[in-house]
């Protein structure tokens, strides 16, 4: 979306066409639907004639998920071929169960690969070679950038001020006590369980060392209320089982994060496993002049400088109590949680604004584009 959003703003015409559209109504769909309508981005179905046509009229079809190469062979059929030199394929998944021939067939293929960190386009290098025996295209590495719109908001002392106090007020915390939150869909990959378990070490921690702290909290920004999954059910009940309730907060999914950032005082980006591909949570919170609590895995480690704007630790079990003893450390140390707060606003206008990805961008589309215009099929 951001990526039309790009386009359109310099005079393109951008088609969305989606693979799949919801039998019900779904809030967060219709409320994309109605930013792309706004924006002059055209919405369809990939099913029908109307997506084919569109497919062989553009200069460039950019496919915006690892699964999105099913819809290749299933509407364009034999004609896949006569596309592929003029796909941008952008790769923002780096869990095992994307890694199947029927998905990434046509990677060999298509005129470019995007991905969003360096360390996943090593890892779908080799375990594309590795695993499924093809060979990835010419690869672009790049880095995602802030919105204008939220940067706005993150410069904006005063809407930081009011945002900040009503979501305090609607947690039913106060202005000094300090807030550790996740914001992430609640799943197991995204380690909100692993984090309350740091969360509740580190009270430990603070009593038994009789340390003198400001009350703190928890938030989990990210819940599916309606739907309550097992993991969350798993969630709910060791906050009951510890008797932290009143000290863990769980927030419905949102896609208007920038209240959460303005209310919270550090961010946790505890992504297990191979991590992130990038994080983009993570550079918001950095423009909210947050101090980031992140694994060492994925994408993380190409935004957080480990003891500058954050401190990393491990994932999995192991990295609980290193968790814990850094929840104590910026809980305890106000000086140098504003200043890793600082340092990363500071990284985020260096490196992480919307112009910084548009030129990174805009760099690679030029290249997908000469290469595609000098084949014969397309």
């Amino acid at each position: 979306m951001e990526l039309a959003f790009l386009l359109r703003s310099v005079g393109t015409e951008v088609f969305w066409i989606t693979i799949q559209k919801p039998t019900e109504t779904d809030e967060v769909v219709y409320s994309l639907e109605q930013k792309m309508s706004v924006r002059g981005v055209q919405v369809f179905s990939a099913k029908g004639q109307e997506a084919i046509d569109t497919a062989f009229k553009a200069d460039l079809i950019v496919l915006n998920t690892a699964v999105a190469g099913k819809w290749l062979d299933a509407v364009l059929k034999e004609n896949v071929p006569r596309v592929l030199p003029k796909v941008l394929w952008w790769i923002h998944e780096m869990r095992g169960h994307y890694f199947k021939l029927d998905y990434v067939k046509h990677l060999p293929l298509v005129g470019g690969a995007m991905i969003d960190s360096h360390v996943t386009a090593e890892y779908w290098k080799n375990r594309t070679q590795e695993r499924l025996r093809i060979k990835m295209p010419e690869t672009y590495v790049v880095h995602l950038g802030n919105s204008k719109e939220l940067m706005d908001v993150a410069e904006d002392s005063v809407a930081k001020r009011v945002l900040r106090e009503h979501i305090r007020e609607s947690l039913g915390v106060r202005d000094e006590d300090i807030l550790f939150a996740i914001i992430n869909s609640v799943s197991r990959g995204k380690g909100q369980d692993l984090f309350l378990r740091s969360f509740y070490e580190s009270l430990q921690l603070i009593q038994v060392q009789k340390l003198k702290v400001p009350s703190m909290h928890a938030v989990i920004v990210g819940s599916d209320m309606s739907a309550q999954t097992k993991f969350e059910t798993e969630l709910r009940n060791y906050v009951m089982q510890k008797k932290i309730q009143d000290r863990v907060h769980f927030i419905n999914k949102t896609l208007t994060v920038a209240p959460y950032l303005a209310a919270i005082d550090v961010l946790v980006q505890n992504s297990q496993a191979r991590g992130e591909c990038f994080g983009r949570i993570t550079i918001e919170a950095m423009a909210f002049q947050l101090p980031v609590l992140g694994t060492a895995a994925g994408g993380t480690t190409e935004i957080v400088v480990n003891g500058t704007t954050g401190l990393l630790h491990s994932v999995g079990k192991e990295g609980v109590t290193p968790l814990a003893k850094n929840i104590v450390k910026l809980a305890t140390h106000v000086e140098r949680r504003l200043t890793m707060g600082k340092r990363g606003y500071e990284r985020v206008r260096e490196m992480f604004l919307e112009h910084h990805m548009a030129h990174r961008i805009a760099s690679v589309l030029k290249e997908v584009l000469r290469k595609s215009k000098s084949h014969p099929h397309s």
